[in-house]
């Protein structure tokens, strides 16, 4: 059944349907004849794809070889591997100054200004709280009040220090520890986008795991994404993508249920609790990797903060599918290259 679309109050915005956890379906459906070729590898637990046009297959080198710099990312930012850049900044910044190559010190202080510009809903030092509740495992539990308020003594982009000059870290206390998981497939993909319009590529698609992708050029009015359910045998929505990127948070992925209650897996710093009341964010904007801290702070803030957060950055929109009987998922925000097609 269609759905009406409407505003957010004082906000442009609408309403789609509501779903379980969000997902990208990357298939370029309705566009102009013809075939389209797919390039992929596997990194960061996912599969990385650019799709192209038929018509631009002479760049499909550039493709394999942007691809292979994903490696090198996962490489330096995962905390799974004991000689990655990040594992060794929580193994030694809390005692000393830890210099980081450019790529990594604009990477870590981008992400502390979106802390800031969140009042905190996104915050990358928010492990000790994962590992508390027992998500970093994958082994939930509900642990008491004591345990979470320990943890949060050590989660805030507080508890680190940028030095521009050195383009050092340090740690204001032990236990401190980064986690780029909910930015890092964004990142990655801003990268590879920036490898291939250096090399004169001008129209492909870039998606991650198929939760974070990046548009470059398009056909026509642009790409099609198609925003689905689990709950659904047709899409929420259609985003005709141009020129930005999309980025997609859900609460339905990791949980535990404790006496009928169920705790989902994504967590509020500010809280140390599990974020309540909204099922899936989706962020459109101009930076892969602002969409994905983004999608994840507004999956902690509700409406209220993505509201708060578009006002004050133009070309941010925000979809936000409630946790709720309600059918309406809303649309905050405006975006220069995307349209929004309910289905």
């Amino acid at each position: 059944m269609a759905t009406a679309l409407r505003h957010w109050p004082d906000r442009s915005g609408g309403a789609v349907t509501r779903r379980r956890l969000l997902m990208i379906a990357s298939a370029p459906a309705e566009t102009a004849p013809g075939h389209w070729l797919r390039v992929q590898r596997r990194a960061m637990a996912c599969s990385f794809e650019i799709t192209l046009d038929h018509a631009d297959a002479r760049w499909v080198p550039e493709a394999q070889a942007a691809l292979n710099e994903v490696a090198a990312i996962e490489a330096q930012l995962t905390v799974f591997r004991d000689t990655s850049a990040i594992a060794d900044l929580n193994r030694r910044a809390a005692g000393t100054d830890v210099t980081c190559d450019a790529d990594l010190f604009a990477l870590l202080s981008r992400c502390d200004e979106l802390s800031r510009a969140t009042g905190g809903a996104f915050d990358i030092t928010s492990t000790p709280l994962s590992r508390c509740w027992g998500f970093l495992r994958r082994d939930g539990r509900v642990p008491t009040d004591d345990e979470i308020e320990s943890a949060r003594q050590l989660v805030g982009s507080d508890h680190v220090q940028f030095d521009p000059g050195q383009s050092s870290i340090r740690f204001d206390r032990q236990g401190v520890e980064l986690n780029l998981g909910a930015v890092g497939k964004g990142y990655a993909l801003d990268r590879v986008a920036d490898l291939l319009r250096r090399r004169q590529v001008t129209r492909a698609l870039l998606s991650a795991g198929r939760s974070s992708l990046l548009a470059i050029g398009a056909n026509g009015r642009g790409w099609p994404i198609d925003i689905v359910s689990p709950r659904r045998p047709q899409p929420i929505a259609r985003v005709w993508l141009r020129d930005a990127a999309l980025g997609t948070s859900g609460a339905g992925e990791q949980f535990v249920i404790v006496d009928g209650r169920r705790f989902g897996h994504v967590l509020d710093p500010r809280s140390g609790r599990p974020a309540e009341g909204w099922l899936s964010a989706s962020v459109i904007g101009p930076s892969a990797a602002d969409a994905d801290a983004l999608s994840t702070a507004f999956l902690v803030g509700g409406p209220a903060l993505a509201s708060d957060y578009c006002d004050r950055h133009p070309g941010v929109m925000a979809l936000l599918t409630p946790a709720d009987e309600s059918s309406q998922t809303f649309v905050i925000g405006q975006c220069g290259n995307v349209e929004i097609e309910e289905r």
